[in-house]
């Protein structure tokens, strides 16, 4: 399934299944819960370049302190038709990198020291080429509909485990099991959904970015690379989903839980493709 399509389908589940919670608690828990989680999702998304870098004591490059990372951005950038993005390097010694930004026209790249050292030029691009779709694609915008949606859901299932055990009634037991029910796998249900538009909106990348550059290889390459260098640990829970390769391991069950698909997965795709 094409993974345009694949987002969208996700998105109308989670928002279906907001509109059937909401539906059990009426139009005002809604109402609230929507208004909450819209002013705390604007905020982070409307300054989370500014966050995210700060966070990860990000410094800006100029053109002359590293041309060469600037040439292979802004030439990346111009084959996306998108404006050629800030440029930043992380002190981190672990290999990968990450875009960030509410739009093409205030975006910025990061790439970890560790990435430069380890990668060749043609890698590097694949990897930028990857993160300049994120911009081109608009990802941040997606993931943050998606994390408003999720968070509604989560915060109805807090208003219903709160609801169930205020319930005192003998002859109300069907309402508290149908509370809880949707405390607790609400919650889980909204968490795989939004997941699954994670690893879907990194499928496209991959896509996307190996088109850019006309070739699937170099991200594929360097794909295997960094997934190796991600048992060295590094980058915090919360911003895992931006960076190319989940820095926090995972495997099992757990990979349902992932912000991103298996390397191994997405290495075949890449090769798959047809330029």
């Amino acid at each position: 399934m094409d993974n345009r399509l694949k987002t969208f389908l996700l998105l109308l589940l989670l928002t279906a299944l907001v509109v059937f919670i909401g539906s059990l608690f009426g139009r005002t828990g809604l109402i609230v819960a929507l208004a909450v989680m819209l002013v705390l999702n604007f905020v982070t998304y409307w300054w989370s370049d500014r966050i995210i870098l700060m966070m990860y004591r990000a410094r800006q490059v100029s053109k002359h302190e590293n041309p060469w990372l600037h040439e292979i951005v802004g030439s990346v950038a111009k084959e996306a038709g998108i404006p050629k993005p800030k440029i930043y390097i992380v002190p981190l010694q672990i290999q990968n990198a990450f875009a960030t930004g509410r739009n093409p026209k205030n975006a910025a790249v990061a790439v970890t020291e560790g990435i430069l050292h380890s990668l060749n030029r043609d890698e590097l691009k694949g990897v930028i080429a990857h993160e300049i779709s994120h911009i081109k694609n608009r990802d941040i915008l997606v993931m943050t509909i998606a994390a408003i949606l999720a968070g509604v859901i989560m915060f109805m299932a807090n208003m219903a485990r709160f609801s169930a055990f205020s319930i005192s009634d003998r002859d109300s037991r069907g309402s508290i099991l149908g509370l809880l029910f949707i405390a607790i796998l609400a919650p889980i249900a909204a968490m795989l959904i939004q997941m699954a538009i994670s690893r879907s909106r990194e499928y496209l990348a991959d896509e996307s970015g190996a088109r850019l550059i006309k070739d699937g290889e170099p991200l594929a390459q360097a794909l295997l690379k960094l997934h190796k260098s991600t048992k060295l640990g590094g980058g915090a829970e919360t911003t895992a989903h931006l960076f190319i390769v989940n820095p926090l391991s995972a495997g099992g069950i757990a990979t349902l839980f992932s912000t991103h698909p298996p390397v191994e997965e997405r290495v075949k795709r890449l090769r798959a493709i047809k330029i």
